[in-house]
């Protein structure tokens, strides 16, 4: 004889939120908190690995998201300032009375989201990727996976849910690198060091900034349409 296994996992979910992102987790925990049963996919084992942001928060996110109020306070850094250079290195600083932003461990802080997702209800799913979806007269039919009411695409600038249901699509890019230096110090710490450059960094631009325990360098430039690299 044969064995059939039945699919462990059976989706009948109000809403299904495809990606562990900032915006995913937020939502996920806001819709839990309201009583949904929530599903997080998420492709990856674990929401702190392999990001693709600097990780700041500027002060209108923190201001308009309740769920950032509660953000441990050692996995942030606040920047009150910017300080502008042009390519001579001569600059120019600019402050707001009252604004900042907040440097963070961002691996951590996408760790803490999860566990507040989780906290609130949420179910995230790891390793499981976001295959394919047909809407239907009462929501959505993932196939195996099971049904929802409601599909939140939180995947990315590339979003498969978008391709998926024809919904509109990133064509400008930015494409940009960062590295982390340990245990190293620069002078004002208290302020995002930013870099403009035409030749280095056309349409953006190169930053610094004093994170929790790194120093952050990077460098990013605008890509339009199809193309992809940067030189």
């Amino acid at each position: 004889g044969s064995l059939v296994q039945s699919n462990p996992f059976r989706l009948q979910a109000d809403c299904v939120v495809v990606g562990a992102s900032f915006a995913g987790l937020a939502c996920a925990t806001v819709l839990a908190r309201a009583g949904l049963r929530v599903t997080v996919l998420e492709r990856k084992a674990d929401p702190g690995e392999k990001l693709h942001t600097t990780g700041i928060i500027v002060k209108d996110a923190i201001d308009q998201i309740a769920l950032l109020d509660g953000l441990p306070a050692e996995l942030v850094h606040r920047i009150d300032g910017v300080r502008l250079y042009a390519p001579n290195l001569r600059y120019v600083d600019l402050a707001a009375p009252g604004y900042y932003f907040l440097a963070t461990d961002t691996p951590e802080v996408m760790r803490w989201l999860a566990a507040q997702a989780e906290r609130a209800g949420a179910s995230i799913v790891y390793q499981k990727s976001f295959g394919e979806a047909k809407r239907t007269q009462s929501g959505f039919d993932f196939g195996d996976l099971g049904t929802a009411r409601f599909l939140v695409g939180a995947d990315g600038p590339n979003s498969q849910v978008a391709k998926t249901f024809a919904l509109g699509q990133s064509t400008n890019f930015l494409f940009g690198l960062e590295y982390e230096y340990e245990n190293a110090q620069i002078a004002e710490p208290e302020k995002l060091h930013c870099f403009i450059d035409r030749r280095l960094a056309p349409g953006y631009i190169a930053w610094v900034v004093a994170g929790v325990g790194v120093v952050q360098v990077g460098l990013a430039r605008r890509v339009r349409g199809d193309q992809s690299t940067a030189t």
